[in-house]
């Protein structure tokens, strides 16, 4: 009988199906060809430490590439088995998300000489793996967008209500919630954000400041994705987001912090369900998580991110 001790290791990886309008409103897809193996591919790796997947799947598209890009919503997770380390098959999987070209060139590495840029049909027929063609069928769809247009934040920790000696308005982050605030600055940037907003709640506006000053813009006020301004007035919160989900011509997305008890319900207008399970009526939205958004009602696409701590298995590599 096998022992857990004895199963090779999941093998994690992440990656992007770079895109670009192509001509009379088509869409061409980048492939690498990489020597090493001597295969047509998508730009992928395993993370480093101390990374998201996301900033996994965006670092190895700058290594591999040269290219910049802006990341949008999630694409499919390949799974298939390879080679160990100790010769042994291993299980691996890599998430890939879709990304946008913005700029650059591509230049010859050590990891990839050739790129071409295909009708995602073309490029298909190119890919040396049936997995690869997965993720590229993913990009051609039509019923959802390939990049989002909002990003919704649950403000950070802010420890409990009841602790806090003032009104719960200007209620602080905690040391917690702190580092969530920083985190978020070092991530969303990948999405490309264009504009940073807030309800008007002290613990909110902080959660977003950070990052805010990253880009070098402000935090704009936004009360009516306030928990009670909406709950007074949900129709009011809804056309904002109505307003804030409008397809952009250029990739980006504005930055929203809100609280626990507005995001689900405006979740919940957009015809957002979790996990397909009827009996659970509201989204989650935990503190200090994001909720990536692009499209409408019936064509929405909707990714939740928990928090946006590093991966686990890049702090496993550092361990074996």
């Amino acid at each position: 009988m096998s022992t857990l001790a004895d199963r090779p290791a999941l093998v994690r990886a992440a990656g992007c199906a770079l895109w670009r309008p192509g001509d009379a409103g088509t869409v061409e897809t980048a492939v690498v060809h990489r020597p090493k193996y001597d295969d047509w591919s998508l730009p992928k790796g395993k993370p480093d430490r101390g990374e998201h997947l996301l900033e996994t799947a965006h670092r190895e598209v700058v290594e591999e590439t040269g290219l910049d890009v802006v990341l949008g919503r999630r694409s499919v997770r390949t799974c298939y088995e390879v080679r160990g380390a100790d010769g042994r098959p291993a299980p691996k999987e890599v998430d890939y998300w879709t990304a946008r070209w913005t700029g650059g060139g591509f230049a010859p590495n050590d990891e990839v000489d050739e790129l071409r840029w295909l009708p995602v049909a073309d490029a298909s027929a190119l890919c040396s793996h049936d997995h690869d063609r997965a993720v590229l069928a993913d990009l051609a769809r039509t019923d959802v967008p390939r990049m989002p247009a909002l990003i919704l934040v649950r403000h950070g920790h802010a420890g409990h209500r009841g602790d806090w000696d003032g009104p719960d308005d200007l209620r602080p982050l905690d040391e917690r919630g702190w580092r969530e605030a920083r985190r978020l600055a070092q991530v969303l940037p990948l999405f490309g954000p264009v504009a940073v907003a807030s309800a008007e709640r002290t613990r909110c506006r902080q959660t977003v400041e950070p990052l805010a000053d990253a880009l070098g813009t402000d935090v704009q006020s936004l009360p009516e994705l306030g928990e009670e301004e909406f709950a007074a007035d949900p129709q009011a919160g809804l056309a904002v987001v109505e307003r804030l989900l409008t397809p952009r011509v250029e990739p980006g997305v504005t930055v929203v912090c809100s609280q626990g008890g507005a995001i689900p319900s405006v979740l919940l207008s957009l015809g957002v369900r979790w996990e397909g399970v009827a009996g659970r009526l509201y989204p989650p939205a935990a503190k200090g998580s994001v909720w990536v958004l692009g499209g409408r009602p019936g064509r929405l696409s909707a990714d939740y991110y928990r928090d946006l701590e590093p991966d686990p298995a890049a702090r496993d590599a550092e361990l074996s």
